[in-house]
C-alpha cells in the first residue's frame, strides 16, 4: 500500500475521531454531577438541643427581716441542715429587754383583772344583801301602812318604817351603781391583759426575726455574710440583705433555655438527656416538668412581659427538667445540656433534610410545557397566590439519567434526616447535593451520579 492511501486512512480516521469526541462532547454540555442516595426506612427521633444551669426545684433565699449586727453563724457554706436547725443570730440585747419588760407588764395586767373579778364579786355579794334588806324594809312598810290606816299604830312609827324603807332603796342602788362601776373595772383589766398580750407577741416577734432557722431539710449553698456584719431589712424598691440560701438537692433540675422557634415542639412529660460539663462522658435521664409561658429576650435576659416596647431581637423561653436520679454531689449553677426528644417515628420513609428543594409551581410548569414543546405560556397567578405556589419536594433520577421534580409530604424531622409521609417509596434514588446543584437544578435536566466526594468525607 502506498504511503498516499495510509495517508488518507489515517485522515479518515482522525476526522471520525474528531466527530464522534464532537458528538460526545455536545451531549454532555448539559450534563451535571450530582450526589444521590437512597429513600429507606429508619427510625426518626426529633431532638431539641438547649442549655442552662442546674438548679434545685426548692431553695429559699433567708433575708434579713430586722436590722441588726450578727452575732453568730451556726452553719457553713455547703453544710447539711434539718428543718427548723439554728442558722443565725442577729444582736438582740434590747429585744430580751421589750420582751421581760412586756412579760411582767403582762403578768401585772393579770393581776390587777383578778382583784377587780374579786372586787365585782364582793359588789354583787353586796348588792344583793341590800336588796335582801329592802325586800324586808318594804314588807315592814307595807305592814305597818296597813296598821296606820286602821288607827292601831301611831303616826310616829308609821313614819319610822316608812324612812327605813326610803334608806334600803338608796342603799340597793348605791351597791347596784358598785357592781356596775366593778363590772366596768373588770372589762378594763381584761382589755390591759388583752393589750400587754397583744405587746408581747409584737416584741416575741421582733425578737424571733433575730434567730434564723432552716425552713426544711436541705443545704446551704450559699453564704455571703460573715460574722460581725450588720445586715438591713428591705424597704421599698431596696432589697434586704441575704444571710444565705438553704437548697432542697433532694429534686434537681436543669433549667434552660429553648429558642423561640423549637418551643413549640416541647411539651410537659417529654424525656430528655441531661449533660453536665462538670461531668463529661456522663449522662442523666430526665422528664420536662415546666415549660415558661413568657419570652425572655436574649440580650437582656427579662421576660416580654416586664417590657413596654416590642422587641424583633432573638427570645428564648425557660423549660425545667427534672432529673431522674441526680448524684449527690451536683452543685447549683453548673452549666448543663439538655436534649429534649419531641417526637419519635419508628421504621418510616426517611431521606436526608438537604435533598429538600422549594421550586416555584410556575416555573415547573414552564419547563414542562418546554419537554413537551407546548408553546402556549402558563397565565401568571395573582401575587396573592404566591406563597401557594411554593412546592417543597426532591429530585428524582429518572429515566434517561434525567432529574425529575417529586413533591413530597413531610413529616417529623431528626438530626440529619426527615420522614417522607407521600411522594416517594422505599429504594427511589434522589439527589442529595451539592447544595449549589440543588439551588440551581432544574427538572428534566440531564445528570450524571458522582458519589466519590460523599464517600471521601463519610471516610
Amino acid at each position: 500500500m502506498s504511503a498516499k492511501k495510509i495517508a488518507i486512512i489515517a485522515g479518515v480516521i482522525i476526522l471520525l475521531g474528531a466527530i464522534v469526541g464532537f458528538t460526545v462532547n455536545q451531549s454532555q454540555r448539559n450534563v451535571v454531577a450530582v450526589q444521590t442516595g437512597k429513600v429507606a426506612r429508619q427510625d426518626i427521633i426529633s431532638v431539641v438541643t438547649a442549655s442552662g444551669e442546674i438548679k434545685p426545684k426548692n431553695f429559699v433565699n433567708v433575708g434579713a427581716n430586722a436590722m441588726g449586727r450578727i452575732v453568730k453563724l451556726f452553719v457553713k457554706e455547703g453544710e447539711k441542715v434539718k428543718k427548723g436547725q439554728v442558722l443565725a443570730q442577729l444582736e438582740n440585747v434590747q429585744s430580751v429587754a421589750d420582751v421581760d419588760q412586756m412579760k411582767a407588764a403582762l403578768a401585772s395586767s393579770e393581776t390587777d383583772a383578778v382583784a377587780s373579778e374579786a372586787a365585782l364579786k364582793t359588789a354583787i355579794a353586796q348588792s344583793n344583801s341590800s336588796q335582801a334588806d329592802l325586800a324586808q324594809k318594804k314588807q315592814d312598810f307595807q305592814r305597818a301602812q296597813g296598821l296606820f290606816q286602821n288607827g292601831l299604830i301611831a303616826k310616829q312609827d308609821y313614819e319610822t318604817k316608812q324612812s327605813l324603807y326610803e334608806v334600803a332603796q338608796a342603799v340597793a342602788e348605791h351597791d347596784r351603781a358598785l357592781v356596775a362601776q366593778a363590772r366596768a373595772n373588770v372589762d378594763s383589766a381584761h382589755g390591759h391583759v388583752k393589750s400587754a398580750r397583744a405587746q408581747l407577741v409584737h416584741v416575741s416577734d421582733v425578737l424571733s426575726k433575730t434567730i434564723y432557722t432552716a425552713p426544711y431539710d436541705g443545704v446551704v449553698t450559699n453564704l455571703p455574710v460573715h460574722e460581725g456584719e450588720t445586715v438591713v431589712m428591705g424597704i421599698q424598691n431596696s432589697p434586704g440583705s441575704t444571710l444565705m440560701t438553704v437548697a432542697d438537692m433532694n429534686v434537681i433540675t436543669a433549667e434552660v433555655q429553648v429558642d423561640e422557634t423549637d418551643i413549640v415542639n416541647v411539651k410537659l412529660g417529654q424525656e430528655a438527656e441531661v449533660t453536665i460539663d462538670a461531668m463529661p462522658n456522663q449522662t442523666f435521664k430526665g422528664r420536662v416538668t415546666q415549660i415558661g409561658d413568657n419570652a425572655i429576650v436574649r440580650s437582656t435576659g427579662l421576660a416580654t412581659s416586664q417590657s413596654t416596647t416590642s422587641s424583633q431581637e432573638a427570645k428564648d423561653f425557660k423549660v425545667v427538667v427534672t432529673l431522674n436520679l441526680p448524684p449527690d454531689n451536683l452543685r447549683p449553677g453548673l452549666s448543663t445540656t439538655a436534649k429534649i426528644t419531641t417526637g419519635t417515628q419508628h421504621n418510616v420513609l426517611a431521606i436526608p433534610i438537604q435533598a429538600l428543594t422549594m421550586r416555584d409551581k410556575k416555573s415547573l410548569e414552564a419547563q414542562d410545557g418546554k419537554k413537551g414543546n407546548k408553546s402556549a405560556t402558563p397565565t401568571p397567578p395573582p401575587a396573592a397566590a404566591k406563597k401557594e405556589e411554593d412546592l417543597q419536594g426532591v429530585f428524582v433520577i429518572g429515566k434517561n439519567n434525567k432529574a425529575e421534580f417529586r413533591k413530597v409530604e413531610t413529616g417529623l424531622i431528626g438530626a440529619s434526616d426527615i420522614e417522607v409521609k407521600s411522594g416517594l417509596k422505599e429504594g427511589d434514588e434522589i439527589i442529595t447535593g451539592t447544595y449549589k446543584v440543588l439551588k440551581t437544578l432544574r427538572n428534566g435536566a440531564g445528570v450524571k451520579v458522582d458519589n466519590s466526594i460523599a464517600n471521601k468525607a463519610e471516610s
